[in-house]
């Protein structure tokens, strides 16, 4: 009697482990399953974004004219230009037209890494990219314009606007480096347009808003001549960046060094 009952708990103990690893494999494959989808969507997601800047900007070098006109509450307005030399989405030379007192200032953007050289200092002094340059305009904002190199990109959803489809992505920081550390960002879907962003800050404030306007044919491509950047903390202010006067240009890597900057004119 003894002995059957052992026998009869030796079996229950098998059937139970067996139970156990079937569990264990079902669950690993339902897993499996649900996780998949999320790797092609980041996989999707990045695609999008990588066409959004593509649209925003020319891949290979180029040169744009970008005037910054801030209206405040009291609707003063504070009108400042900037030339902008890039190549690619990690070099970038920004460069003072007006105010008068202001030219020869210049910021030269490497990667992640900002500089700005003022004529009245010996030495280049670094920046942040999310330190303010004017108005409701950041560093990033000019001199490094790539979110998909910035942001490892999320794809929450899809959603109408003016009767268009457009993709809802949510940009995170890849570190604490970038311009914003989140970004909510609509694509319209049929042709990678950008639409609108939020930009968040590290606690998850919404800082402040961006549309993307004024569509027109600049090098090529149908692109955004406007960008409206309006304050979420404090309403009524806004800044309006128009870029102008964009083509391409030939700019070899020693354009983008410090040694070279006191060269350009």
């Amino acid at each position: 009697m003894e002995i059957m009952t052992i026998r009869h708990s030796a079996v229950n103990s098998v059937r139970f482990l067996l139970a156990v690893a079937l569990f264990a494999a079902v669950a690993s494959a339902q897993a499996s399953e649900t996780t998949a989808p999320a790797a092609s969507d980041d996989s999707e997601a990045r695609m999008i974004v990588e066409k959004a800047d593509q649209v925003r900007f020319p891949v290979d070098g180029f040169q744009v004219d970008v005037t910054v006109t801030t209206v405040d509450k009291e609707q003063k307005a504070d009108i400042r230009k900037y030339r902008v030399l890039a190549k690619g989405n990690t070099n970038s030379v920004v460069m003072v037209v007006e105010p008068a007192s202001d030219r020869g200032q210049i910021m030269l953007m490497k990667g992640r890494d900002l500089w700005v050289f003022m004529p009245e200092v010996s030495q280049p002094i670094r920046l942040a990219l999310s330190q303010r340059l004017t108005g409701q305009v950041a560093n990033g904002d000019l001199a490094r314009a790539n979110f998909s190199g910035d942001y490892n990109p999320k794809l929450l959803r899809s959603e109408k606007v003016d009767g268009d489809e457009h993709y809802v992505l949510e940009l995170t920081g890849i570190d604490r480096s970038v311009t914003y550390q989140k970004v909510v960002y609509w694509v319209r879907a049929k042709d990678f347009s950008p639409h609108k962003a939020e930009f968040y800050s590290l606690s998850n404030r919404l800082l402040k808003t961006c549309r993307y306007e004024n569509y027109r044919s600049m090098e090529g491509k149908r692109r955004p001549a406007r960008l409206v950047m309006e304050d979420a903390l404090r309403g009524g202010e806004q800044s309006v960046l128009d870029y102008t006067a964009m083509k391409s240009r030939d700019l070899p890597d020693k354009v983008f060094t410090k040694d070279y900057l006191k060269k350009l004119e």
